[in-house]
């Protein structure tokens, strides 16, 4: 979505996660009297993959007498408390990815980012040469149903 206020256009934009390969996304539904401070109830599983042919790639799961024991991906080291997903890491490492990127651009040297705080969504504000800025927000999702 997007509104334009007076000086600051703002675009929200929702973006999907995705697990990755070997690994799946399994919402555990809330039972307490409240809600959970954090957004910790999308448990990242392993998928055992002995069973489908994937050439050499071993199971995680089911690690064979060769490899080492269950492993689990950097990246979900990194974005995950647990065996769940932590919005506040990746909230982080997005800010951080996003603001790496920006300054490999061409077009950096005539506009300004700046990545706003935020806990649960990654805020950026793009001031350029005009008056207008720019504010977007990523909103992370997982989509219900997906593998």
């Amino acid at each position: 979505s997007w509104n334009i206020f007076e000086d600051q256009i703002l675009y929200q934009l929702l973006v999907f996660l995705q697990p990755p390969p070997r690994h799946s996304f399994r919402l555990e539904l809330y039972s307490g009297t409240r809600l959970p401070e954090r957004c910790s109830n999308i448990r990242v599983v392993l998928e055992c993959t002995c069973l489908k042919k994937m050439g050499n790639i071993p199971c995680f799961v089911h690690p064979s007498k060769n490899s080492e024991m269950a492993q689990h991906s950097p990246l979900l080291q990194t974005l995950c408390t647990g065996s769940y997903l932590d919005v506040e890491e990746i909230a982080c490492w997005v800010q951080n990815l996003v603001q790496t990127a920006w300054e490999r651009l061409p077009q950096w040297q005539h506009w300004q980012l700046t990545v706003l705080p935020s806990s649960h969504s990654c805020r950026l504000l793009l001031s350029g040469p005009c008056d207008m800025q720019l504010c977007a927000e990523l909103v992370f999702a997982v989509e219900q149903g997906s593998p």
